[in-house]
């Protein structure tokens, strides 16, 4: 459509279109996240979204799916001998043509006709050869015979010339001739190509001049027109290897036919033979299976070869397992001819999110050189996290929100309804509100003040603490399936504690046979492995030292584990491992829950599993160091750790 100021409207091809809704990276990243610290690399985890997609996208597995689904069709439902059966046809119908002529006449030169034809080769090759010479008397039969060989010179055409078949519906010895001079034309201007003579160009712009019509892909120099009838040329040569042999001995017989004129035949051998040398590397070796009904003629099953290439270049580009492989790879005009439009738009989304996904910042090199997300998108993921585990703290019913029961302290800018035992300054303006409201709402008179009125100023604790989470990596996390909970919950403490309580001091402590402490992106790219040893003396020696660091803290020391402690730490820092635990490694470790109980700092368990003797473990930790134990189910991980963080905290 076009406007009178002279602008027109229509379909968007300028990159991507400006009304599809934006690519949500949260939910790209969430599932990135998801399978990292699953254990996965980052890498890896964007490369297995783009296979599976999203909720609004198809991912590359489905669209290379769809891809194997067209090349199994086309072999499926076609077969290659549809020139041949072409051929057979007409012939049958010329003989039976003759012969109802020649029947009437009672002379030895119409007898003599009939014996030659009852002698010709069963061969069709064979008998179309013989019959060149053959004087019809049927206009019929003479008029199938030509249609023969019209047939067989546009179908010889079609195969190497796309849409030459249609070209020359019907043809005249003028333009046979035509042909045949476009073909000698043409493999004299590559024989001057091979040769590298200087001026090359201008005997492609004359060819190009003289014959540009049987070229519609309108190639601009000899290379591109090179390169064009190559392809071309290979797909007609894997269909000739598709068929049998007996078919290809029929159609090399077939070929001198073409037009009635043999030079035709021998100019595309010639041409077939300088394309090959000049394009060794395109496939004209390999061959294809097919088992339909639907039988295709030369051009047709060359088309049919061309198409199958197609699709294997496509499922090769979805596959992105080559070196430097990337979304803009992706021939989407081949794709959308191929399986549909909605393939190139999902291909189109993908190609976008993978590029927004690289240039949001949201990947850095770690010292190692590996692939990391970096504090944007754990920032990001924390942020999911603890909004999840602050969902499901406000779907307990009966308990009251624990991000609006703080103590008196600082303002935190909101107003809640007062409770009774709530010591905090009343929110005036809101109360006289809600009085105002409620009075209006009863039909008016006199303001007054109702207990239901009251709204109290919203504070909270600001005093610090020094908090350590010690989780336990040991292989039996990964197996149990406690791997990614236990890094969901880390990334929602850390979210909460650097946005609410920023200053409190975080440490976030991992063991196993050894205990380590570890910044969070190392964590949520800690991949599970195989080692023996629960090592929670080793954690809390590493806790009480980062206690240590902050005297005048609150000391909250929460720890993460599904075993009993089988690892201690010795004097020189070598681990003892022993299962079942020795008495020495239980003594260790109680004896640093103790300092910490004498620093102040009692300690949480969460309890992953029903091991008897884990739950009397850690019941007698609790009891020592005045803590408590508390069993979630994996899913309730994140809520039991940060409730409890509040909880300690608050205390």
């Amino acid at each position: 459509m076009t406007t009178s100021d002279g602008w027109s409207y229509g379909p968007w091809h300028e990159g991507p279109d400006p009304l599809a809704p934006p690519i949500d990276l949260r939910e790209a990243l969430d599932e990135i996240g998801r399978d990292v610290m699953d254990g996965g690399s980052p890498r890896s985890a964007m490369e297995e979204l783009l296979r599976r997609g999203t909720r609004t996208t198809r991912g590359l597995d489905d669209l290379t799916r769809r891809v194997w689904q067209r090349r199994a069709e086309i072999q499926r439902r076609h077969r290659l001998d549809g020139t041949l059966q072409e051929v057979r046809r007409l012939l049958d119908q010329a003989l039976e043509a003759e012969k109802r002529a020649l029947f009437p006449d009672p002379s030895d030169d119409a007898r003599f006709a009939e014996a030659q034809l009852d002698a010709l080769p069963a061969g069709t090759a064979a008998a179309v050869r013989e019959l060149s010479e053959y004087p019809w008397r049927s206009e019929e039969g003479r008029d199938k015979y030509e249609q023969i060989r019209d047939l067989l010179g546009r179908e010889m055409l079609d195969a190497r010339f796309e849409g030459m078949k249609e070209a020359l519906q019907s043809t005249s010895p003028e333009d046979v001739e035509r042909v045949h001079q476009m073909l000698a034309d043409l493999n004299a201007l590559l024989d001057a190509h091979a040769r590298g003579v200087d001026d090359i160009g201008e005997r492609f712009d004359e060819f190009m001049r003289r014959h540009g019509e049987f070229f519609p892909e309108n190639p601009r120099d000899v290379d591109e027109l090179i390169d064009a009838l190559a392809a071309r040329a290979a797909a007609a040569q894997r269909m000739m290897n598709s068929m049998s042999a007996e078919q290809r001995a029929e159609l090399a017989g077939l070929a001198q036919q073409a037009f009635g004129d043999p030079r035709i035949g021998q100019q595309l051998a010639g041409l077939d033979a300088r394309l090959q040398a000049m394009r060794p590397g395109e496939d004209w070796t390999s061959s294809g299976r097919f088992r339909g009904q639907d039988p295709l003629g030369l051009g047709e099953g060359a088309q049919a070869m061309q198409d199958l290439a197609e699709l294997d270049a496509l499922a090769e580009q979805l596959a992105q397992s080559y070196p430097g492989a990337r979304l803009e790879d992706i021939d989407l005009e081949a794709l959308e001819r191929q399986i549909g439009p909605d393939a190139g738009v999902d291909a189109r989304r993908l190609s976008e999110l993978e590029r927004e996904l690289r240039s949001q910042g949201l990947f850095e090199r770690a010292p190692d050189g590996t692939l990391r997300l970096t504090p944007k998108a754990l920032r990001r993921l924390g942020e999911t996290a603890l909004s999840d585990i602050v969902h499901s703290l406000r779907g307990k019913t009966g308990e009251r929100q624990t991000e609006s029961a703080g103590a008196a302290g600082e303002p935190t800018g909101a107003s809640r309804h007062w409770q009774f035992g709530d010591r905090e300054p009343w929110e005036v303006s809101r109360t006289v509100r809600n009085a105002v409201l409620r009075t209006a709402s009863t039909g008016g008179g006199a303001v007054r003040l109702d207990v239901s009125d009251v709204e109290v100023v919203e504070t909270e604790l600001r005093s610090r603490a020094a908090v350590a989470l010690c989780v336990d990596t040991s292989w039996s996390m990964v197996s149990e399936g406690r791997w990614l909970p236990m890094k969901r919950t880390a990334l929602a403490l850390h979210q909460l504690i650097s946005t609410r309580f920023r200053n409190d001091a975080l440490q976030l402590i991992t063991f196993g046979r050894y205990a380590t402490s570890v910044e969070l992106p190392e964590l949520v790219g800690l991949e599970g492995v195989w080692e023996q040893g629960t090592n929670a003396h080793h954690a809390l020696l590493l806790a009480g030292r980062h206690l240590r660091r902050h005297p005048n803290a609150q000391p909250v020391v929460l720890m993460v584990t599904d075993g009993e402690p089988t690892a201690h730490l010795e004097p020189d820092g070598t681990a003892e491992f022993d299962y079942p635990p020795q008495p020495r490694t239980l003594v260790k470790t109680l004896s640093e829950v103790d300092r910490l109980a004498k620093m102040g700092a009692s300690v949480s368990v969460f309890r992953l599993g029903d091991d008897p003797r884990l739950a009397e473990f850690v019941d007698l930790i609790a009891r020592r160091s005045g803590g408590r134990v508390v069993a979630p189910e994996v899913d309730g991980l994140g809520a039991a750790v940060i409730s409890d963080y509040l909880r300690t905290r608050r205390r």
